[in-house]
């Protein structure tokens, strides 16, 4: 259950930095707050993760997703590179989350 909430924790950060984007310098109010909303859901998950699991661990893989997520969703929402050596990558961030996974 700790696993499940560090990923929805990772998944409201990817929200939360998408909502940012369009929040173009926070002149744009609505996608300003949905970030913030998505910040402060992002830091109650992982608080109640951490309660489980170790903190080192809990954090490296919250950002680890957050990372390759924000970076994929660049590639296939705003058209940012896709170059070969940036999705090796990517994956390499998700080899490294699956591996601090299965040490803890």
């Amino acid at each position: 259950m700790a696993w499940l909430l560090v990923l929805a924790a990772a998944l409201a950060d990817v929200a939360m930095a998408l909502a940012l984007k369009h929040a173009d310098g926070w002149t744009r109010p609505w996608p300003a707050l949905l970030g913030l909303v998505c910040a402060n859901g992002a830091i109650v998950l992982l608080t109640l993760a951490l309660r489980q699991l170790p903190v080192g661990t809990a954090f490296a893989v919250f950002t680890g997703i957050g990372a390759a997520g924000v970076a994929a969703a660049g590639i296939a929402l705003y058209g940012e590179s896709a170059a070969p050596l940036r999705l090796a990558l990517i994956a390499g961030i998700a080899l490294c989350i699956a591996g601090l996974k299965w040490t803890a």
